[in-house]
């Protein structure tokens, strides 16, 4: 019995979730905004959740959105976008610099400004990687809550004011991507579907981060750059998918509490401002340097959430290869050398244990 309502209680949860992120993501669109779907969606739901409803999205349902996400983005990759990838090496490099800055530099202020403790500090400065940075300040004793809040509020406010700056700069337009104009056959779209499932499935095995977005943009990519398939998934489901990436992100506020958010937020707005100053530099020197579009640059160095900003690459018809390869390469450098950054600049761990 008690199996069976906690079973219908998810389901409600996760209806009541999908119906407020449609309406706020049908809100945004009607308003005509920028990135309308997924900003819509994010902001009705978070606000939703902090107000105290209990949603959620599960697991299976979040894995189905990521694999539509990145299905969707393998329509869009043309042969110009292959050709640029000679820019990669250069940019990379750069974005590992910017990264390794914007820790540093966020730590700092944190540390100068609101007294937070040395590992507290590079662990919230520390942009992308959420699940890994919460775990790994768990184990080192750090105040997850406080870094919980500073990371969330950057994604929140990148994936809600990234498509507005760039629509109104004219640096990205804001109308909606020029996907392809023919939806994909019956069979071609089952075809598309089982390969995408196939390549997430085998990312998954090898513990590949992000494999449902990263299988179904791979499969899709390669079907629609050598012409196996000409045809895309159909708008609605393109749309579904980009409503669903927006709930999934507003529910990260599901579990904070309002005292919590309220009382972390101005160190949360002053380490975005650094984050972004110091990635804006590194911008504006690889927009000097190379040939690669300004707009795919901004978005690629954003330090926010790798799904929400590749889902703003697919609302703003921005380069995915080049967006989905750099948010890639930050997510493994921060995996990598985050933990030895703390062991080596944050709090000793027998302070941790004291």
């Amino acid at each position: 019995m008690a199996a069976a309502l906690a079973g219908r209680g998810k389901i409600l949860s996760t209806a009541e979730t999908l119906a407020i992120g449609s309406a706020g993501g049908a809100l945004f669109l009607v308003l005509d905004l920028p990135g309308g779907l997924i900003s819509g969606a994010m902001i009705a739901v978070g606000i939703a959740a902090i107000a105290g409803r209990p949603l959620a999205m599960p697991p299976i349902l979040t894995q189905a959105v990521l694999l539509l996400l990145g299905i969707s983005l393998g329509s869009l990759v043309t042969q110009q976008m292959l050709h640029n990838m000679g820019a990669y090496p250069l940019t990379i490099a750069l974005l590992a610099l910017a990264t390794f800055c914007s820790t540093f530099g966020s730590s700092f202020y944190l540390q100068r400004y609101h007294g937070w403790d040395r590992t507290s500090a590079l662990l919230a400065g520390s942009p992308g990687a959420l699940s890994q940075i919460t775990m790994l300040a768990a184990e080192k004793g750090a105040d997850v809550a406080a870094i919980a809040v500073v990371q969330t509020l950057r994604v929140i406010i990148l994936t809600a004011a990234l498509p507005l700056l760039l629509a109104l700069t004219g640096i990205a337009s804001s109308s909606p991507p020029a996907v392809a104009a023919a939806v994909a056959a019956p069979l071609e779209l089952a075809g598309l579907i089982a390969a995408s499932i196939a390549a997430a499935l085998i990312l998954r095995l090898a513990k590949f981060p992000a494999s449902w977005m990263f299988g179904g943009m791979i499969a899709s990519s390669l079907l629609h750059g050598t012409g196996v398939i000409e045809g895309a998934l159909p708008d609605w489901l393109r749309n579904v998918a980009l409503v669903g990436i927006g709930a999934v992100i507003g529910t990260r506020f599901a579990r904070m509490q309002i005292r919590t958010l309220l009382s972390h937020v101005h160190a949360a707005l002053g380490s975005f401002a650094i984050a972004i100053i110091i990635s804006a530099i590194f911008v504006t020197v690889i927009a000097l340097t190379t040939n690669v579009r300004v707009a795919d640059i901004i978005v690629a160095f954003a330090p926010g959430a790798m799904d929400a900003m590749l889902a703003l690459a697919l609302t703003l018809h921005i380069d995915p290869i080049f967006v989905g390869a750099h948010h890639l390469s930050r997510f493994v450098f921060v995996s990598i050398t985050t933990p030895g950054i703390v062991h080596l600049f944050g709090r000793p761990q027998e302070d941790v244990d004291d």
